[in-house]
């Protein structure tokens, strides 16, 4: 039986990768989940939002939830075409959750972190995702799309990002006339 098993470990030992990278691995290396659950590159959530620094996200007639970014945790790597920010959504009944999350312009979303009871952060190794534009507009299709990623390219810097979250949209994008927070 013992050397059953050692012949069985042995087998398995054998069928580990060849240590060889296919051309797509070559090709599309911030793509592959290496980053998400590598200790070396974990990226540390911010502080939690606090009320004075949320700006209101409209992103559609028929949403029920309110969206807020918290503005002092925009970070911004226009080389690496990402924004990081802070999300909070609100129910109408007022439970709000909180996540950590990034956009890579033009069309990549992930969640790092979500909020948890006691003012914590549980991080969280999601992969990039597509975003997908369904019937149901999508809060990272706002944010990147009239607010982040201008022209599908990426902020330059975070005051732009601050200025775009307090404007109600990118000053290069343009959006159809719409109420802002207060219903006008």
């Amino acid at each position: 039986m013992k050397r059953a098993a050692a012949l069985l470990l042995a087998v398995l030992a054998g069928c580990g990768g060849s240590g060889q990278t296919s051309d797509w691995e070559r090709a599309n290396p911030d793509l592959l989940d290496t980053a998400a659950t590598s200790a070396a590159n974990v990226v540390k959530p911010p502080a939690l939002p606090r009320a004075e620094n949320l700006t209101e996200v409209y992103i559609s007639a028929t949403s029920t939830f309110k969206y807020f970014v918290d503005r002092s945790s925009l970070y911004v790597d226009y080389k690496q075409k990402e924004i990081r920010y802070v999300l909070l959504a609100r129910s109408p009944s007022g439970v709000e959750n909180v996540s950590y999350e990034a956009i890579k312009c033009p069309d990549m979303h992930r969640i790092y972190a979500v909020g948890a009871a006691g003012g914590k952060w549980v991080t969280r190794g999601s992969d990039w995702q597509q975003i997908q534009r369904t019937t149901a507009v999508t809060v990272p299709h706002v944010l990147a799309r009239q607010f982040f990623c201008p022209h599908r390219d990426p902020l330059q810097s975070v005051a732009e990002g601050v200025d775009a979250l307090q404007r109600g949209a990118h000053p290069l994008v343009y959006v159809e006339e719409r109420p802002g927070p207060s219903g006008r």
